[in-house]
């Protein structure tokens, strides 16, 4: 969602690793798939491609949407055409790319700067892992916190989306909220959803390789083709978006937002409201 700006010296870096590390596994892959998970994998990542970018968008509550994490990485990097990993789950700038594939998982976190009280490690680990065992660099993609209230006063980042994705783009903050928050609040915080988009679109960019595949794993609302990331990827490249969905819920969905959605069973009823007014309250 925000602005990424390399110096001339990391580009040529990241470009090189990424061009090395990108090809055949180096090791064995972390829960190399077969039998029916094989199948459904292949099916649903076969109908997608080809593709320079795919956008795997998430609800992060959904354990079975980080098992599919894992089942496409794994699968790509089987088949030799993972270029990158990208995630909204760690900032721009940090690396795996000077890690070995035998590295652990706390040197994997480490260079990750992995935050687990906001993103739990149990939950994304075998993804993440899958793509250190095969070699492949996994990538920051967020903008960091303390660009977060730049990009709230940044009027600039108003223009980075046509007018009715903008306005569609502050009505999903203001549900998204549970109608709770000032209406001075709205516009910042689209703000940095937008700063976010650019952030991960521009990680992206930079990954992306010639027949291979660069993966970016986030929440669902960033890969909204006519809100999210895509709003901000080159039209160069070719993007594939995809939405997990617990369940039958939102089956609104504008059919041009996503070029998939992948449904898994329901989660049990949840009152995400009465969660956040008691974070609002403390």
């Amino acid at each position: 969602m925000f602005k990424l700006i390399f110096t001339a010296v990391l580009a040529t870096s990241l470009t090189a690793c990424l061009t090395s590390c990108a090809s055949k596994p180096e090791a064995p892959v972390l829960n190399q798939l077969t039998g029916s998970a094989l199948d459904v994998t292949t099916s649903r990542v076969d109908a997608v491609l080809p593709a320079n970018v795919l956008l795997l968008g998430e609800q992060h509550d959904a354990a079975e949407h980080q098992q599919i994490h894992q089942q496409v990485i794994a699968l790509l990097a089987q088949r030799g055409v993972l270029a990158a990993v990208a995630l909204e789950m760690a900032d721009v700038g940090v690396t795996t790319a000077g890690l070995h594939p035998s590295s652990t998982e706390q040197q994997t976190r480490s260079a990750l700067k992995w935050d687990n009280t906001g993103w739990p490690w149990e939950a994304y680990g075998p993804a993440v892992m899958t793509a250190v065992r095969a070699g492949v660099p996994v990538l920051g993609a967020n903008q960091p916190r303390e660009l977060m209230r730049a990009s709230m006063g940044d009027r600039t980042l108003d223009s980075q989306l046509p007018g009715p994705a903008l306005k569609a783009q502050q009505q999903l903050i203001r549900i998204g909220h549970c109608n709770l928050l000032p209406e001075s609040q709205i516009t910042p915080m689209t703000r940095i959803q937008i700063a976010k988009d650019i952030s991960m679109a521009n990680t992206l960019a930079k990954a992306a390789l010639p027949g291979k595949v660069v993966v970016l794993l986030s929440g669902s609302g960033h890969t909204d083709r006519l809100l999210g990331v895509p709003q901000h990827l080159p039209a160069s490249l070719k993007v594939k978006a995809v939405r997990l969905r617990a369940g039958d819920a939102a089956l609104d969905d504008k059919a041009e937002a996503f070029d998939a959605v992948w449904q898994t069973p329901a989660l049990p009823e949840k009152d995400y409201c009465a969660d956040f007014k008691a974070q609002m309250a403390k």
